[in-house]
């Protein structure tokens, strides 16, 4: 049977994945080291952590907050796919391996010489920095402990880390690499911080009230919580907001698993094993996303809404909803857990009592009613919203409003599965003022940022999934371009990049190119700070006089385009 460990060792100046000796059965191995770690793994992220929009899918190492770390691969295989995107994973190298797994290494600086020859090869043939490939099984073989990367901060606003999953091959699921024997230091509980109650149908309540609820909690000597006995009657449920964290590190992580159990019986099961990057979506089902929205604060609940189709769950146990009956006691426990067992638990003491209900949430109507399970379109003052079947998981009202060119989509309180249209009529603009315009989400600080625009003769359009406010937008003002590390005719000889600076305040960048003596060079975009840069050991010169042009145009169409010269030597 083929075989496969990682193990990592976080060196001075390197992070290093190793083989060892692991057996892949039908359930996850664990504890297969064969030596210890010498020095501790420290993690900044776990696997299934509740982020936004999404589950993390892997392990996040901390590198001392520097970039350049040696990566060396995990196990024998091949480069299946490499990935530089300017979000996201930035810099990614994918592994594949003969037992059946795929290894993932993010937010690179750099590959290694045969990896980094192959892609620029490819980005030269497509002239773009952005690019996918999916190399064959005999182009790039990788060896056991083969260094394969340095660590980097690429892919967005992310400090220097290194993002590393295992994928199932066949399904590409990524699963806990916590399974495969790695270990990390962790003697620390996870902590609740807040314990909410909701009262899930009409008669429900809990304390007299069917608004959401945040209940008091009070430590025990051995750690864990407990709430005042509560008054319920009909059907509710629970959730929290909980980290987990481990030794030597301030991060807070997300849990392993959250249990719930109803007088000592196990009705709610989550557990961070393994998902499918397609149900991702359901974290908004999973968490009380009105409160994310409004508090920005995680609740997790412990109850499985109806359209929420995560894997996560153990279906094996009731969903988590509680039928609170008049005169019965109930004894009710959530236990929120990290990888190590460090456990902390909550209690709960019920009282069955069917009272009268003080405090209710109203329901505001409008003459917008959306039935979820229909195709809904509204159009006011020129302005159209189209939302497919299924776009919203339940019925509601939609606040619908719209004021010159700016209309307000409902409030960013609701979680959608799928995308719907904004449309807005642009018959009476001119040619020129509509090759200027286009629609911008408004964020709460009232700041626009573009969101694609398709344009037709009569209507611009966008597909999102954002509720909130939105206009037309106008953009007159080229980017801004600055040499950044050089100046015009200046000697480059001893330098080793040659950097410009690219800004742009409007309806952002949309593309650079960059050219010298006429030819495409690859210019790489660090988004954090604007620099585009280029490595002048990717070229031969053979003389000593050179052209550089760089162009860079926004989403809307204005160019700005620099021109210098600079010497090298050949």
């Amino acid at each position: 049977m083929k075989k496969l460990i990682i193990f990592f060792i976080v060196c001075i100046n390197q992070v290093v994945f190793g083989q060892g000796d692991l057996s892949v059965k039908n359930t996850y191995p664990t504890n297969y080291f064969n030596k210890p770690l010498d020095i501790p793994l420290i993690l900044s992220g776990t696997f299934g952590e509740l982020r936004s929009n999404h589950f993390h899918a892997g392990l996040d190492l901390k590198t001392q907050q520097r970039e350049g770390l040696n990566v060396y691969a995990a196990a024998e295989g091949f480069v299946s796919r490499i990935k530089i995107s300017l979000w996201g994973y930035g810099k990614a190298v994918y592994i594949t391996h003969p037992n059946g797994y795929t290894t993932v290494y993010a937010h690179l600086k750099k590959f290694n010489k045969k990896i980094e020859d192959y892609i620029k090869k490819q980005q030269y043939k497509k002239e773009s920095f952005e690019i996918q490939v999916f190399p064959s099984a005999s182009e790039i073989p990788i060896n056991k402990n083969e260094l394969i990367a340095f660590s980097g901060a690429t892919g967005g606003f992310v400090g220097p880390h290194l993002h590393f999953e295992i994928r199932d091959t066949k399904t590409e699921k990524p699963i806990n690499p916590m399974f495969f024997g790695i270990t990390v230091k962790d003697t620390k509980k996870p902590r609740i911080n807040t314990l909410i109650g909701y009262s899930l149908s009409d008669n429900a309540h809990i304390n007299n009230t069917n608004i959401p609820t945040t209940l008091s909690l009070r430590k025990l000597e051995n750690g864990n919580l407990v709430t005042s006995k509560i008054q319920a009657f009909g059907k509710i449920g629970f959730g929290i907001n909980a980290y987990d964290q481990l030794d030597g590190a301030y991060n807070k992580n997300g849990l392993y698993s959250l249990e719930m159990l109803v007088n000592g019986e196990k009705v709610h099961e989550f557990k961070a094993t393994s998902f499918s990057f397609s149900e991702t979506k359901y974290i908004n089902l999973l968490i009380d996303y009105e409160r994310f929205s409004t508090l920005n604060q995680r609740i997790q609940k412990c109850f499985i809404e109806p359209k929420n189709k995560l894997s996560l769950y153990n279906k094996a146990f009731r969903n988590g909803y509680l039928t609170i009956q008049d005169g019965f006691n109930y004894n009710v426990e959530i236990k929120a857990k990290d990888y190590k067992g460090n456990e902390q638990k909550i209690i709960i003491p019920i009282v069955g009592k069917k009272d009268s209900i003080v405090a209710t949430q109203k329901i505001k109507e409008t003459p917008y009613k959306i039935n979820h399970q229909l195709f809904n379109k509204f159009t006011k003052k020129g302005i159209t919203v189209a939302f497919p079947k299924y776009t919203f998981y339940n019925d509601f009202y939609l606040d619908f409003k719209v004021n010159d060119s700016f209309v307000k989509v409902h409030t960013p309180t609701l979680p959608l599965d799928r995308k719907y249209t904004l449309t807005f009529d642009v018959s009476n603009y001119t040619i020129n003022e509509k090759g200027k315009l286009y629609i911008a989400s408004i964020n709460d600080k009232g700041k626009t940022n573009y969101e694609k625009t398709i344009k037709k003769e009569t209507t611009f359009y966008t597909t999102t999934k954002k509720l909130g406010e939105f206009t037309l937008a106008k953009d007159t003002i080229a980017p801004k371009i600055k040499l950044h590390n050089f100046n015009n005719e200046q000697w480059l000889t001893n330098y080793n990049y040659l950097k410009v600076k690219i800004t742009d305040n409007e309806s952002g960048i949309a593309t650079f190119r960059g050219e010298i003596d006429g030819e495409w060079i690859l210019m790489e975009y660090n988004v954090k700070n604007g620099i585009l840069s280029y490595n002048l050991n990717d070229k031969t010169f053979t003389t000593a006089k050179h052209h550089l042009k760089v162009i860079v145009t926004d989403n809307v169409g204005n160019s700005k385009t620099i021109n210098a010269t600079f010497f090298r030597k050949k």
